[in-house]
């Protein structure tokens, strides 16, 4: 059974959160891309499930400036073997940093032992992150320093980065 809940005290707006087997396995901003994925069908509401819980929790403390861990909270999002080894590559950018979509490719070509990785089939693979704002796929820009590619909207992406003292200034946003 799928729980989920919504995360109501966000700047970004009304954000709902997806748990299964006590792990969380989506946290979508209103109105993103992929918003709930495939799970529309198979939710159940529980305000009080634990993850879930733990997870707002989590939120609370990084949307006041304070720096969770990501290993604070069980994550267990769904999807192909590439795409799981592109969200935990994200997982590794510290706060308050950034990095392209080339560079995790090259890791991942470099994991594979690949000579080269698609930056575009990571750019596809970070635009499906179910974890938003948890796994910082926000933290990912274009090697040209483009803004480029954020499910939850270019505005959230800025402010997110923002939040964690990135000067978004040198970047520039996508045409």
């Amino acid at each position: 059974m799928i729980k989920f809940s919504e995360y109501n005290c966000s700047p970004l707006g009304a954000l709902t959160l997806a748990a299964e087997d006590s792990k969380l396995i989506g946290l979508w901003i209103e109105g993103q891309k992929y918003f709930l994925s495939s799970f529309k069908n198979n939710l159940v509401r529980s305000d009080d499930d634990v993850t879930l819980c733990n997870a707002k929790e989590w939120l609370s403390r990084y949307m006041n400036g304070e720096k969770p861990k990501i290993s604070e909270l069980e994550l267990a999002p769904k999807g192909s073997e590439f795409r799981q080894t592109v969200w935990r590559i994200l997982c590794e950018i510290p706060y308050g940093e950034t990095i392209t979509y080339g560079e995790i490719a090259k890791e991942i070509a470099r994991l594979k032992g690949a000579e080269s990785m698609s930056a575009q089939a990571v750019g596809n693979a970070v635009g499906h992150n179910p974890i938003s704002i948890i796994i910082p796929c926000h933290r990912v820009v274009g090697t040209s320093g483009s803004l480029t590619g954020y499910a939850g909207g270019i505005d959230k992406k800025i402010f997110l980065l923002s939040h964690e003292g990135i000067d978004v200034n040198k970047f520039t946003l996508p045409r």
